[in-house]
Order: C-alpha cells, then sequence, then structure tokens
C-alpha cells in the first residue's frame, strides 16, 4: 500500500513537472522579447532546413562526381525533381495547413481542438502515400520522358526514381508532422530530426554509391534510409510524453470540419510547391530543346544551389510562424506586429547577402556538384542570371508566409499564383521568342517574375495587415 502511495506521488510530482514546462513553453509565445524568441525558433528551424537540403544535395554531389557517367547521372537524377515537388507538396498541404492553425487553438487555450488537427492531418498523408506511391511508381518511365529525358538520362532516372517513390511515406511523415512539433515551440527536437536523417544519409550515400557499387540506386536507398529514422523518431516524440500536443489513436479519424480548413489554409503552400513541379518541367523542356542536355545538366545545379537560398528563408519564417499565429489567436495584436517586422528584416538581409554571395562566386557553387569543366563554366554563366533577382525573394516569401501564419487562405493562395503560375511559367516561353539568345532568356525568366512577385506581395500585405489586425480585435 505504501509503495503505491509512493509511486502514486512520484508520478504526480511528474505530472506537474511536465504540465509547468508545458505552461512556461506556451507562455513564452505570448511573452518575452519578440527579437530572442524568433531567433531561438528561427535558427534551429535555419539549421533544420539547410541539413535537409543534403538529403538531396549530399545525392547530388556524389552522384556528379561518379567517374565517367557523372554528368549524365546527375542531369537524370535532376530530372526526377517535378516528382520530389509533388510529394513534398502533398506532405505540406496537411503540415503548412495544420500546423498554424494548431498554434492558433494553443493560443486560444484549446489544446483539444488542435490535438484533433493533429491527428487528422496524420491520416490525410497517410492517404496521400498510399495513393501517391502507386500512382508515381507506375506512371515514372512515361513522367521521365514527358519531363525531358533522353536516351542517355533515362535509365539514371528511373533507377533514382523508383526506389525514392517506394519511400515516399517516410518523406511525408518528416516532412508534414516535422512542422507539428515546429509550432509547438520545440524547434530544437525539429531540428534533431533533420540533422540525424541527414548524417545518415551522408554516411550511407559513398558506401552505397561506390563500395557496394550501387549508383543512382544506392543514393536513392541511402534516402529513404535515413529519412525512416527521422519518420520513427517524429512519431516517438509525438506520441509520447515530452511533446504538448500528442498525436492520438481517438483523433485519426478524418473529420471534415476539421482537416477541411486546414487543407484550405495549406493549399498556398500546396500551390507553390506542385507549380514548382510544373516549373520545373516548363524549364527541363525549355532548356532541352534550346540548349540539350549541358543545359538541364546546368538547371540541375542551379536547382538545388537555389535551395540553398529558399529553404534557410523558409526556416526563418518557420521560427515566426508559432509566434505570429499564437499572439493573433490570443488576440495580442503588438507582438503580432513586431514578430512579423522582425521576420520581415530578417529575411530582406539574408536575401541581399546571398545575392551578393551568387553574383561573385558562381563558379564556387557549380564546382561542388561537379568536376566536368564545360558544366562547371556553363553553369556559372547560367547562375548568375537566374539569381540576378534572388534579393526580392525576403521581400515576397516573408508576407506570404505571414499571411498563412494569420489564417488568410485565400490572399495567400492568390500570391503563391501569382509568382509562378501568372508570371514565371509563361514568361518561360515567352521571353524566348522576343531576345535571339533563347537560353538566356529561358533563364532570364526567373529574376523578372522574382522582382515583380516581391513588389505586389508586399504592397498587398502591408495594405491588408492592419484591417486583419483591426478584426481581430
Amino acid at each position: 500500500m505504501v509503495s503505491i502511495c509512493v509511486k502514486d506521488i512520484w508520478q504526480l510530482n511528474r505530472t506537474k513537472r511536465f504540465m509547468m514546462k508545458n505552461n512556461n513553453m506556451t507562455r513564452n509565445l505570448g511573452e518575452g522579447n519578440i527579437s530572442k524568441l524568433l531567433a531561438s525558433l528561427a535558427i534551429p528551424a535555419v539549421v533544420a532546413q539547410v541539413v535537409n537540403l543534403l538529403y538531396n544535395i549530399v545525392d547530388r554531389v556524389y552522384i556528379g562526381h561518379i567517374p565517367g557517367i557523372g554528368a549524365n547521372a546527375l542531369t537524370g537524377v535532376g530530372l526526377f525533381t517535378p516528382i520530389l515537388m509533388l510529394i513534398n507538396a502533398f506532405a505540406m498541404l496537411a503540415g503548412s495547413g495544420g500546423a498554424p492553425r494548431a498554434a492558433i487553438f494553443m493560443g486560444k487555450k484549446d489544446n483539444d481542438t488542435a490535438e484533433r488537427i493533429i491527428g487528422n492531418c496524420f491520416t490525410f498523408i497517410m492517404i496521400c502515400a498510399v495513393v501517391l506511391t502507386a500512382v508515381f511508381y507506375v506512371s515514372a518511365p512515361q513522367l521521365l520522358r514527358w519531363f525531358g529525358a533522353s536516351d542517355a538520362t533515362l535509365p539514371y532516372a528511373l533507377s533514382y526514381a523508383r526506389i525514392y517513390i517506394l519511400g515516399s511515406i517516410f518523406v511525408l511523415i518528416v516532412m508534414a508532422m516535422n512542422m507539428f512539433i515546429t509550432t509547438q515551440g520545440f524547434a530544437k527536437i525539429s531540428m534533431l530530426t533533420t540533422v540525424i536523417g541527414a548524417v545518415i544519409n551522408i554516411v550511407l550515400d559513398p558506401i552505397f554509391i561506390f563500395v557496394f557499387n550501387m549508383g543512382v540506386r544506392g543514393a536513392a536507398l541511402a534516402t529513404v534510409l535515413s529519412q525512416a529514422v527521422g519518420a520513427v523518431w517524429i512519431l516517438h516524440f509525438l506520441t509520447g510524453n515530452k511533446t504538448i500536443l500528442r498525436l492520438k489513436k481517438a483523433n485519426l479519424r478524418l473529420d471534415a470540419k476539421i482537416i477541411g480548413p486546414c487543407l484550405a489554409l495549406g493549399i498556398s503552400t500546396f500551390v507553390m510547391l506542385s507549380t514548382e513541379s510544373i516549373l520545373s518541367i516548363s524549364f527541363t523542356s525549355s532548356l532541352s530543346r534550346y540548349g540539350g542536355d549541358l543545359a538541364v545538366g546546368a538547371m540541375t545545379i542551379i536547382t538545388s544551389t537555389n535551395q540553398l537560398i529558399v529553404m534557410p528563408l523558409q526556416g526563418i519564417c518557420q521560427g515566426g510562424q508559432p509566434v505570429i499565429s499564437y499572439n493573433y489567436g490570443a488576440k495580442n495584436n503588438d507582438r503580432v506586429k513586431k514578430a512579423f517586422f522582425t521576420q520581415f528584416k530578417a529575411c530582406v538581409i539574408f536575401t541581399c547577402i546571398s545575392w551578393a554571395i551568387m553574383m561573385l562566386t558562381p563558379q564556387l557553387f557549380a564546382g561542388i556538384f561537379t568536376s566536368d569543366k564545360v558544366l562547371v563554366n556553363y553553369t556559372a554563366w547560367a547562375l548568375r542570371i537566374y539569381m540576378a533577382g534572388i534579393f526580392a525573394m525576403g521581400f515576397q516569401v516573408s508576407c506570404q508566409q505571414s499571411f498563412m501564419a494569420l489564417g488568410q487562405a485565400k490572399v495567400s493562395l492568390i500570391l503563391a499564383c501569382l509568382r509562378k503560375l501568372i508570371l514565371l511559367i509563361p514568361l518561360i516561353f515567352i521571353l524566348p521568342l522576343i531576345f535571339q539568345d533563347k537560353v538566356f532568356a529561358v533563364f532570364l525568366a526567373e529574376p523578372v517574375s522574382d522582382i515583380i512577385a516581391a513588389i505586389v506581395t508586399t504592397i498587398v500585405f502591408m495594405f491588408k495587415f492592419n484591417n486583419i489586425l483591426s478584426e481581430n480585435e
């Protein structure tokens, strides 16, 4: 009897400590210095995004240096990008839509609804995993041909694609559910998810590619296994005792009233990523027509280099999202303003510095992915053109992502469509009709759309921001 009482007392004290820790975690989102709070959330998120890049970049670095076949293998793997983007898009449809809504309900002190959101989003991505795996595995050969694969590059593209597609369930879990860890304020745990996976990927890549002589298949297998470890890590945390919002069996049944608003909010990110797939197809098909495999290979390197800027930028906004969403839900408008403008300045400074580096040292980035001198020189030339407007991304991404943090699904969707669907994709096909150098014209479409989209998005956000906060009062 005494042992039972001691055990009960110990369990009660443990529960109290856990509740105090969780209360402090959520209280910090509504109090304290905004800059320090944003830094504490954004820095781990940025590190996580940069490390997450290693899943694809490390593959491409190793593949590009395979003796004899490196250039063709790298181009082939690059042709898988549209499918990769579509898989990511479905993950972010649930994650980027569900996480801000969960944070808003946390701000309203309604953790039960927030937990129902997590459960519904998890079920949704499981359904997506089954459907996407079946569809992409069967249609991969036809899709890769459509994306611009030649007889020389198709075997490498298909070998990589088939293995990656079979492991897409782990990719979906990592990308979607990790956002529910970040939105609770556990930025370091979220960072560890990607760090652990990336380290495993870095270790396995050379072993599978060179030691076991598996080539591109080894790169894909290493990525899938590292993502699987990350998925297990996330599910262990979200079902454990350290999380504030827990993934529970009772919340897995889909409820239209719960999942519907999440998907409505996440649709803008889904459009951004799915149109990235259409964008990749547009670039590769046009470049294949005007510049051949060399231009397509350069675009593969440029896409990876561009992610070195875009992913950390997303990380900064992921750090700002919990603060903006929580305080918006708590109707603390002053902190919402401070959080946005702190995030906005960080994004703009980062992209301006990145622009300067890209303009000054394009050969450095090209040389990371290949030892082929012809491809390095060609890529360096193209990289300067493509990155000429990257400084404007800080304005556009910060404002568009803040609309999502504020639960403004419709305007976020419109602005997501503006840059790619309305501007960039048409320009890829229109500018070659105007300029004599067709390849130059294709690459020029990127900076033109970046600058126009940034101007429009910033003006719209500044006009609507005060109105949104006024309605919140």
